[in-house]
Protein backbone atom coordinates (compact mmCIF):
# COMPACT_ATOMS: atom_id res chain seq x y z
CA UNK A 1 0.00 0.00 0.00
CA UNK A 2 1.50 3.00 -1.03
CA UNK A 3 1.20 6.24 1.78
CA UNK A 4 4.22 7.88 0.64
CA UNK A 5 4.85 11.66 0.40
CA UNK A 6 3.70 11.47 -3.33
CA UNK A 7 0.71 9.75 -2.94
CA UNK A 8 -0.80 12.24 -0.19
CA UNK A 9 -0.03 15.16 -2.73
CA UNK A 10 -0.99 13.64 -4.96
CA UNK A 11 -4.83 13.51 -3.11
CA UNK A 12 -4.55 16.93 -2.62
CA UNK A 13 -3.64 18.38 -6.06
CA UNK A 14 -6.59 16.04 -7.82
CA UNK A 15 -8.69 17.05 -4.49
CA UNK A 16 -9.38 13.46 -3.56
CA UNK A 17 -9.67 14.19 0.01
CA UNK A 18 -13.38 12.46 0.82
CA UNK A 19 -12.21 12.48 4.88
CA UNK A 20 -11.95 16.67 4.37
CA UNK A 21 -14.92 18.43 5.86
CA UNK A 22 -13.84 21.92 4.53
CA UNK A 23 -14.51 23.21 7.71
CA UNK A 24 -13.48 22.16 11.62
CA UNK A 25 -15.27 19.60 13.16
CA UNK A 26 -17.69 20.29 15.50
CA UNK A 27 -16.24 18.20 18.11
CA UNK A 28 -13.00 19.66 17.99
CA UNK A 29 -14.36 22.77 18.11
CA UNK A 30 -16.30 22.68 21.06
CA UNK A 31 -12.81 21.13 22.73
CA UNK A 32 -10.94 24.17 21.76
CA UNK A 33 -13.63 26.45 22.89
CA UNK A 34 -12.83 25.40 26.37
CA UNK A 35 -8.83 25.87 26.03
CA UNK A 36 -7.97 28.98 27.77
CA UNK A 37 -4.13 29.05 27.62
CA UNK A 38 -3.20 30.25 24.72
CA UNK A 39 0.62 29.99 25.32
CA UNK A 40 0.16 25.84 24.15
CA UNK A 41 2.28 24.19 21.68
CA UNK A 42 -0.12 22.15 19.85
CA UNK A 43 1.09 19.85 17.30
CA UNK A 44 -1.50 18.90 14.46
CA UNK A 45 -0.14 15.49 12.81
CA UNK A 46 -1.32 14.78 9.34
CA UNK A 47 -2.62 18.29 9.28
CA UNK A 48 -4.01 18.10 6.04
CA UNK A 49 -5.58 21.56 5.22
CA UNK A 50 -5.84 22.14 8.90
CA UNK A 51 -8.95 23.48 9.78
CA UNK A 52 -8.78 22.69 13.17
CA UNK A 53 -4.74 24.91 12.82
CA UNK A 54 -6.85 28.04 11.44
CA UNK A 55 -9.64 28.21 13.96
CA UNK A 56 -7.05 27.65 16.57
CA UNK A 57 -4.93 30.62 14.95
CA UNK A 58 -7.71 32.80 14.54
CA UNK A 59 -8.58 32.07 18.37
CA UNK A 60 -4.74 33.18 19.51
CA UNK A 61 -3.38 30.40 19.89
CA UNK A 62 -0.04 31.28 18.26
CA UNK A 63 2.19 28.12 19.16
CA UNK A 64 0.49 25.99 16.57
CA UNK A 65 2.36 23.40 14.44
CA UNK A 66 1.11 21.45 11.64
CA UNK A 67 3.32 18.57 10.40
CA UNK A 68 2.33 16.40 6.81
CA UNK A 69 4.08 14.85 3.87
CA UNK A 70 2.18 17.14 1.50
CA UNK A 71 3.32 20.58 0.29
CA UNK A 72 -0.20 21.10 -1.36
CA UNK A 73 -2.27 20.57 2.29
CA UNK A 74 0.42 23.18 3.33
CA UNK A 75 0.37 25.65 0.41
CA UNK A 76 -3.66 25.41 1.05
CA UNK A 77 -3.69 26.35 5.04
CA UNK A 78 -1.11 29.59 4.02
CA UNK A 79 -3.68 30.60 1.17
CA UNK A 80 -6.06 30.94 3.48
CA UNK A 81 -4.17 32.19 6.38
CA UNK A 82 -0.99 33.92 5.26
CA UNK A 83 -0.29 35.31 8.37
CA UNK A 84 0.15 31.45 9.87
CA UNK A 85 3.93 31.11 10.57
CA UNK A 86 5.50 29.57 7.76
CA UNK A 87 8.14 28.04 10.22
CA UNK A 88 5.17 26.53 12.32
CA UNK A 89 4.39 23.93 9.07
CA UNK A 90 6.75 21.40 8.93
CA UNK A 91 6.77 19.03 5.37
CA UNK A 92 8.01 15.63 7.54
CA UNK A 93 6.91 12.15 8.73
CA UNK A 94 5.24 12.73 12.08
CA UNK A 95 7.59 9.60 13.06
CA UNK A 96 10.58 11.88 12.29
CA UNK A 97 9.56 14.86 14.36
CA UNK A 98 12.18 16.29 16.71
CA UNK A 99 10.45 18.57 19.22
CA UNK A 100 8.00 18.46 22.02
CA UNK A 101 4.41 19.45 22.73
CA UNK A 102 1.68 20.06 25.48
CA UNK A 103 -1.17 19.09 23.35
CA UNK A 104 -1.61 16.67 20.21
CA UNK A 105 -4.63 16.79 17.90
CA UNK A 106 -5.65 13.95 16.28
CA UNK A 107 -8.50 14.52 13.36
CA UNK A 108 -7.98 11.39 10.67
CA UNK A 109 -4.02 11.27 11.11
CA UNK A 110 -4.30 7.60 12.86
CA UNK A 111 -6.82 6.32 10.91
CA UNK A 112 -4.79 7.36 7.78
CA UNK A 113 -1.29 5.99 8.29
CA UNK A 114 -0.85 2.20 7.64
CA UNK A 115 -2.47 0.02 11.19
CA UNK A 116 0.70 -1.60 11.78
CA UNK A 117 2.11 1.59 12.76
CA UNK A 118 -0.21 2.58 15.73
CA UNK A 119 1.60 1.18 18.49
CA UNK A 120 4.31 2.94 17.40
CA UNK A 121 2.07 6.39 16.66
CA UNK A 122 1.23 5.66 20.50
CA UNK A 123 4.85 5.51 22.04
CA UNK A 124 5.95 8.65 19.44
CA UNK A 125 3.18 10.63 20.95
CA UNK A 126 4.05 10.11 24.30
CA UNK A 127 7.95 10.75 23.52
CA UNK A 128 7.01 14.24 22.14
CA UNK A 129 4.64 15.67 24.89
CA UNK A 130 5.79 17.64 27.52
CA UNK A 131 5.32 15.96 31.47
CA UNK A 132 1.25 16.04 31.65
CA UNK A 133 0.81 16.59 27.61
CA UNK A 134 -2.34 15.18 26.06
CA UNK A 135 -3.60 14.17 23.05
CA UNK A 136 -7.41 14.88 22.33
CA UNK A 137 -9.74 14.49 18.86
CA UNK A 138 -11.27 12.02 16.78
CA UNK A 139 -11.01 7.94 15.89
CA UNK A 140 -12.83 6.04 14.07
CA UNK A 141 -15.06 3.77 15.78
CA UNK A 142 -16.42 1.36 12.79
CA UNK A 143 -14.83 -1.18 10.30
CA UNK A 144 -13.96 1.19 7.37
CA UNK A 145 -11.32 0.12 4.37
CA UNK A 146 -8.36 -2.11 5.37
CA UNK A 147 -6.52 -1.40 2.07
CA UNK A 148 -6.56 1.81 1.77
CA UNK A 149 -7.42 4.88 4.63
CA UNK A 150 -9.15 5.56 6.43
CA UNK A 151 -8.41 3.03 8.14
CA UNK A 152 -11.21 1.61 10.99
CA UNK A 153 -10.91 0.36 14.32
CA UNK A 154 -12.61 -0.14 18.01
CA UNK A 155 -11.97 1.32 21.42
CA UNK A 156 -10.93 -1.96 22.41
CA UNK A 157 -8.33 -1.73 20.12
CA UNK A 158 -7.34 2.08 20.68
CA UNK A 159 -6.70 1.07 24.53
CA UNK A 160 -4.59 -1.58 23.56
CA UNK A 161 -2.57 0.78 21.93
CA UNK A 162 -2.40 3.88 24.70
CA UNK A 163 -2.53 2.42 27.80
CA UNK A 164 0.98 1.82 28.30
CA UNK A 165 1.91 5.23 27.60
CA UNK A 166 -1.31 7.50 29.01
CA UNK A 167 -3.78 7.53 31.33
CA UNK A 168 -7.18 7.70 29.14
CA UNK A 169 -9.26 10.75 30.35
CA UNK A 170 -11.77 9.95 27.93
CA UNK A 171 -12.50 8.32 24.94
CA UNK A 172 -16.58 7.85 24.51
CA UNK A 173 -18.58 8.06 21.56
CA UNK A 174 -18.95 11.12 20.22
CA UNK A 175 -22.42 12.97 20.89
CA UNK A 176 -21.99 15.97 17.92
CA UNK A 177 -20.08 14.57 15.12
CA UNK A 178 -21.85 15.26 12.10
CA UNK A 179 -24.19 13.86 10.42
CA UNK A 180 -22.26 10.88 7.85
CA UNK A 181 -19.74 10.23 10.94
CA UNK A 182 -22.72 10.07 13.45
CA UNK A 183 -22.30 6.87 15.82
CA UNK A 184 -18.86 6.13 14.20
CA UNK A 185 -16.53 8.54 16.08
CA UNK A 186 -14.83 7.86 19.77
CA UNK A 187 -14.09 11.67 21.20
CA UNK A 188 -10.75 11.25 23.43
CA UNK A 189 -8.44 12.78 25.60
CA UNK A 190 -5.55 11.00 26.94
CA UNK A 191 -2.54 12.01 29.13
CA UNK A 192 0.65 11.34 29.02
CA UNK A 193 1.95 8.87 32.13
Amino acid sequence: MDLSADFWDNRYQTNDIGWDLGTISPPLKAYFDQLTNLDLKILIPGGGNSYEAEYLFNKGFKNVYVVDLSQTALDNLIARVPDFPSSNLILNNFFDLNMTFDLIIEQTFFCAINPSLRADYAKKASDILNVNGKVAGLLFDATLNTTHPPFGGSKKEYLGYFKPYFDIKIMDASYNSIKPRAGKELFFVIQKK
